[in-house]
């Protein structure tokens, strides 16, 4: 998934172990077309049937408290596709549909039922967060030629598509001026995960998602 979100925990409690995990559920059951004349998105229609529930754990899982408050948790390595068929692990999304990641800590105790292709658990050792700024809607073919360029040249995943001898110019030129750019962090309050006492923590977000 690009651009990939990535996201700084604390308030854990440093010597439990937890995975982390994320998940794309739809926003609503509406599809969308979009209409070039008006740059817009609009509604075509009701969604697709709903496809099997995917979950991604991240790589690093299982891992300490203190170890995930250390580093900035990235989702750059999570897949999707259209293909309901499957095999490989990716999350399966629906074409031309609106979707919300969600990132889910899960105290290890609480993960018996984590797997890759059930839906995540609930109970009182899970958090799940979710940002109205990472809603995103799903494409095969991109509808705005600026759009396509902007991935060719920032996605590490489209090396083969670019011309290192041609001028940058127009967008490309803007873009190297936020090159070192940081979006703004998002702090939301959460409970802590400790059995002990209740105390306050953070998680925050930086996201590189627009809309």
């Amino acid at each position: 998934m690009f651009p990939a979100m990535r996201v700084k925990i604390v308030g854990l409690d440093p010597h439990q172990q937890y995975y982390i995990a994320m998940d794309i559920v739809p926003v609503d059951n509406k599809r969308y077309r979009y209409v070039y004349h008006s740059s817009k998105w609009m509604v075509a229609g009701n969604a697709d049937s709903p496809v099997p529930p995917r979950v991604y754990i991240h790589p690093d899982s299982l891992a300490s408290g203190d170890t995930w408050m250390r580093q900035v948790v990235s989702f750059d390595k999570l897949k999707l596709t259209n293909n309901e068929l499957d095999d490989q692990g990716h999350i399966i999304l629906h074409s031309m549909h609106k979707y919300q990641p969600r990132v889910h800590v899960i105290r290890k105790d609480f993960s018996s039922d984590l797997s890759p292709t059930k839906p995540v658990p609930s109970g009182e050792g899970v958090k799940t967060f979710s940002f109205p700024e990472t809603v995103f809607t799903t494409v095969t073919a991109y509808q705005n030629q600026q759009i396509t360029r902007l991935k060719i040249d920032r996605n590490p995943f489209a090396k083969g598509f670019r011309d290192s001898g041609r001028n940058r110019t127009g967008l490309e030129a803007i873009m190297e001026t936020y090159a070192f750019w940081r979006p703004p962090v998002r702090t939301l309050t959460f409970e802590d995960f400790t059995n002990m006492q209740k105390q306050q923590g953070v998680l925050v977000i930086t996201t590189c998602f627009g809309t």
